[in-house]
């Protein structure tokens, strides 16, 4: 997944075409005590270093709905969304029921695949096995809850659920008093957490069945659906499980050449994003927003994606 674009972004010419005029942009990002400000404060960087005309400053912001109303009210340029949160609010569904914003896409840059981890010795093979045994369905109040009930109403998947902390669910895990959990990934690897409990307690993880995976894609589109390979933990093979990202999003009304022309410098750089943010490090940009987008990309960046001979996907597509 991460290997098949690092030779062609190597390769990328840094800047799109020069700008008529210096256009000043603002990025919202999120808390600045968080890891995803300091990386856009390096986006904002290159931004300033290898965008001819643009100059990028970044406001501190609440995240993916804050930045979201602030795009729809002009007040910042371009901003961070969650693929899934930016499917409604294109779409004009969940909180933007009726309310669709004209939002588009840019790039992806982290994933969260959403992992179900069992002990091994629970006696459950797959996702339907799952029925009445004890069972955490994400971390109390997290994403990863209300998105994992949401994918089990859709496929008529039940479990007991049993809500906690993180510590709370590792240690009855341990303790065989909970079955397992579901937990984000870091990236491809299972999380800090699941490696604890893997330290004393065998485990496994459930995938999708293919036909579980088709309903999710036709009945869930907020949602991605991936391959992980083999090694998401020593011992672990390959599933499918859904997930969602991270990524960056603009208004449609941005000026074409100028999303070029930040998606190009943004794709071309091969460090200052790693150094923000480790687990970009041998990442492939674009072959996340090929797997993780969930909105059509800004024809700027699609611009960029057909240049480098990308096939771009129907759902990155505008209708």
């Amino acid at each position: 997944m991460k290997h098949a674009f690092a030779a062609l972004l190597g390769a990328t010419l840094l800047a799109g075409p020069a700008l008529a005029q210096d256009t000043d942009l603002l990025i919202g990002s999120t808390s600045a005590s968080s890891s995803h400000y300091g990386y856009f404060v390096a986006v904002g960087q290159i931004i300033n270093e290898n965008a001819e005309g643009l100059r990028a400053s970044v406001v501190e912001t609440g995240a993916t709905m804050d930045n979201i109303r602030r795009m729809a009210r002009g007040q910042v340029d371009l901003g961070l969304v969650t693929t899934n949160t930016a499917q409604h609010a294109y779409s004009g569904t969940k909180d933007f029921e009726g309310n669709a914003q004209d939002l588009r896409l840019l790039w992806v840059y982290s994933n969260a695949p959403q992992n179900v981890v069992v002990r091994q010795d629970a006696g459950v093979d797959s996702l339907e096995a799952l029925a009445e045994v004890r069972f955490n369905p994400g971390i109390k109040g997290s994403a990863t809850e209300s998105t994992t009930e949401a994918v089990f109403d859709t496929l008529g998947l039940s479990a007991d659920y049993v809500r906690g902390s993180t510590t709370d669910i590792v240690d009855a895990i341990k303790d065989n008093r909970v079955a397992g959990y579901v937990k984000s990934g870091s990236g491809l690897k299972l999380d800090g957490s699941t490696m604890d409990v893997a330290t004393t307690t065998d485990i496994a993880v459930l995938g999708l069945s293919p036909e579980q995976a088709d309903t999710l894609r036709t009945e869930m589109p907020d949602l991605a659906v991936v391959d992980i390979p083999e090694g998401a933990a020593e011992g672990v093979p390959a599933y499918t499980t859904w997930a969602f990202g991270v990524g960056v999003a603009a208004p449609s009304s941005m000026d074409a050449d100028t999303a070029y022309a930040i998606v190009s410098a943004v794709m071309a750089d091969q460090t200052a994003q790693a150094n923000a943010m480790a687990s970009l490090k041998d990442e492939s940009l674009a072959q996340m927003t090929l797997d993780y987008g969930s909105i059509p990309l800004h024809p700027g960046a699609a611009r960029w994606f057909e240049e480098q001979g990308i096939e771009i996907p129907a759902k990155l597509k505008a209708e």
